[in-house]
């Protein structure tokens, strides 16, 4: 343990670009944010933290799973009023830490053997990332690919949205879209998109149909799916709701449908 008394100390100047994803990226790494986070970090054999960050209360109540662990990294405390000099922002929870991201996986791989996995298209929300993968980790969602515009899982408002599951449940990024996604009909998926359109199938009518596996694929809020992949799905599902309203949210409609298919 080390302790940190002075803004721009360079043991922490990797801290201080904790807004800028992209740079944060272009390093190999990602922010853990919270100790339910960071915990579960520290607990993964797969994850190589580089350091921690945090205050004396959090430094105390991870001191169990940081003797537990199977990494030494360096652990700096400050005080919680020091967050903001460091990093530019008010972290409250007091405990951050910097990760080494995981090589990247391929579609089939994280799909290999998944029932049901989830297909994201242009899903640039944070937010709604987060909520997709706590819903798959909750509701039997094997796995997620995401296409190359969706918003990056392991962005720390992400990873704080899932309550972790981002760093729990298989996801790749597809590097070509919408061929990957039409290369799961190959290892046998059924490709069923979520659309409010009227004359699309029923949930509770597609998923007693049993398919074996099953690639259920949502797109953004705003624009929804791309023509090209509405018209290579297999079945075109919609989850029924009352007049007046257009849509539900991406990660509520996944979560709902994820729990049809594993009912």
């Amino acid at each position: 343990m080390e302790r940190i008394q002075r803004e721009g100390d360079p043991r922490v100047a990797e801290y201080a670009r904790l807004g800028d994803p992209e740079w944060l990226q272009s390093r190999g790494l990602f922010v853990a944010e919270g100790r339910l986070v960071v915990r579960r970090v520290l607990a993964d054999a797969r994850s190589r933290v580089r350091s921690l960050l945090v205050n004396d209360a959090a430094h105390r109540d991870l001191a169990p799973a940081l003797e537990a662990a199977r990494c030494d990294p360096p652990v700096y405390v400050c005080e919680t009023g020091a967050f903001r000099d460091i990093t530019g922002f008010d972290i409250h929870r007091g405990c951050l830490a910097l990760v080494e991201r995981p090589a990247p996986r391929t579609s089939a791989d994280v799909a290999a053997n998944a029932r049901v996995i989830v297909v994201l298209e242009d899903v640039a929300n944070p937010d709604n990332i987060g909520g997709v993968f706590r819903n798959a980790a909750a509701l039997g969602g094997g796995a997620v690919i995401l296409s190359p515009s969706c918003a990056d899982p392991l962005y720390r408002k992400a990873i704080r949205t899932s309550m972790a599951a981002t760093l729990r449940v298989p996801f790749a990024r597809a590097d070509e879209w919408p061929a990957d996604l039409l290369r799961l009909r190959d290892d046998g998926f059924t490709i069923a998109v979520l659309t409010p359109h009227p004359a699309a199938q029923r949930l509770d009518e597609f998923a007693a149909l049993a398919c074996p596996r099953i690639a259920l694929v949502a797109g953004n809020e705003g624009a929804g799916l791309s023509a090209a992949v509405e018209s290579a799905a297999d079945y075109r599902v919609r989850i029924p709701i009352d007049d007046g309203v257009d849509s539900l949210n991406v990660a509520v409609a996944v979560g709902i449908a994820l729990y049809a298919l594993r009912a």
